[in-house]
């Protein structure tokens, strides 16, 4: 396929825009590139995409997300509303994560895949949790990620929380997953929720098990709730403790860590470990802001996930960029080009060690055809220095016209092409009925 008339974003580094350009996909990978004349000359049997001169630019990564959290959208939390993140988890998450059946596994996916093709996210990192449906739990999320013909990362969240026996099987569900045969595109890592919820014993049976070259995928330091846990029943910072216990190391992804200290940082730093940032899950839960200037100053290795929001990663983009500047009352914190450099380079390198076959997040000759056509046409001059605020200010995703992943058509001119997605709103709704139904029963 041909994908002519194109302005590229490139995003390789550092980055380019060229206009009136063309790119040739061949086995789901990016063949050849340059001005659209040339290429059609070159390639005149290819079947040909016409652009009309937006925007081709890499797919959007998410580095964290929850799909089991869909049915959350609309619940009444019933009672007071919860004044902490502890509060949250205990009236919301864990109640919910506790209704939900199979079925209801993968239409929480498939309704988070639709929103992802549509909002021109084509690789995200999924942390589950369903504790009345663990055993082949990722099997129903892989199945929906096939179906919709995205990239994606599972994983399930181990924790003490519903007892031993259930701790156990979430363990075996992670190492199962990983040893079953995936397609390229589907990776595994080993969840785990957080420390606060997980004892030693938990944590010493998944560093046992853990495969040679996997890591973890965990919440840390998410609020003030995981550190004073830690310190009171360790003695140590949440950090701390997983280093000692062998969690952290380059493979390793913390979601969050809101609430590090200078010394915490310096360890994220020191073992190469991966750290997710969330603003908008932030902001909604109350916790405070992440140190994100200051892990990118210290050489932690940064990138952008959304935890359950919509996959709508430019929306991200903007909170990440706002939510220092209210904070500490400076416009000049947070500039756009650092939410750049973890949204699309830090992404890049995190999904890159999990789909190793091709670069992702650049358009250049070899990389993986994970592409998205957007419909910006903008009154300024566009540039590549310029490009983030232009993304910040100008973007949205409503823009987005065709999203293409390994080479393959997911949206064209708006209209998905691998999901029937009025069948699956209509089936994920009456679903939805029947988990708010086993949800409210607990508080009865």
């Amino acid at each position: 396929m041909l994908i002519t008339n194109a302005t590229l974003v490139t995003w390789e580094n550092p980055n380019r825009i060229l206009e009136n350009h063309a790119v040739l996909i061949r086995d789901g990978l990016i063949a050849d590139l340059g001005p659209t004349s040339a290429l059609a000359r070159r390639y005149a049997e290819a079947e040909t995409l016409d652009a009309g001169g937006q925007l081709l630019l890499p797919g959007n990564i998410c580095a964290h997300t929850h799909f089991y959290g869909a049915f959350a959208r609309g619940l009444a939390i019933p009672g007071d509303a919860p004044r902490s993140l502890p509060g949250i988890l205990k009236k919301l998450w864990w109640p919910l994560d506790r209704s939900l059946r199979p079925e209801d596994i993968r239409y929480s996916a498939l309704v988070c895949l639709i929103d992802a093709i549509r909002h021109g996210t084509t690789t995200l990192f999924d942390h589950h949790a369903s504790p009345n449906a663990i055993e082949g739990s990722l099997d129903l999320i892989a199945e929906a990620v096939e179906q919709a013909g995205l990239r994606a990362v599972l994983c399930y969240e181990v924790s003490d929380r519903d007892g031993e026996a259930k701790a156990r099987a979430g363990i075996q569900e992670n190492l199962r997953f990983l040893k079953r045969e995936k397609s390229p595109r589907l990776a595994a890592t080993f969840g785990l929720h957080a420390s606060l919820t997980l004892s030693d014993a938990t944590l010493a049976a998944c560093r046992e098990n853990l495969p040679e070259g996997v890591g973890f995928h965990i919440h840390a330091a998410e609020g003030d709730a995981d550190q004073f846990d830690c310190l009171n029943r360790y003695g140590m910072r949440v950090v701390q403790r997983l280093h000692e216990r062998g969690i952290l190391g380059p493979h390793s992804i913390l979601a969050h860590c809101v609430r590090v200290d200078e010394p915490e940082i310096e360890l994220l730093a020191e073992t190469r470990t991966w750290v997710t940032h969330q603003p908008r899950s932030n902001m909604n839960n109350g916790v405070g802001i992440a140190p994100v200037e200051a892990m990118l100053r210290a050489g932690v290795r940064l990138g952008l996930g959304n935890d359950g929001f919509a996959n709508a990663m430019w929306e991200e983009w903007k909170a990440a960029y706002l939510l220092p500047k209210a904070w500490h009352h400076d416009p000049r914190r947070m500039p756009a080009s650092e939410v750049a450099r973890m949204a699309v380079y830090a992404n890049a390198e995190l999904a890159g060690q999990f789909f190793p076959a091709a670069p992702l997040g650049k358009i250049a000759p070899g990389a993986a055809a994970d592409l998205i056509l957007v419909d910006y046409h903008p009154h300024t001059p566009l540039t590549p220095d310029n490009l983030p605020w232009q993304i910040v200010f100008g973007f949205h995703e409503s823009m987005i016209t065709t999203t293409i992943v390994d080479g393959k058509i997911l949206m064209k001119d708006r209209r998905l092409t691998t999901l029937d997605e009025e069948e699956i709103t209509a089936r994920a709704r009456h679903l939805a009925a029947q988990v708010w139904s086993r949800y409210e029963e607990q508080f009865e």
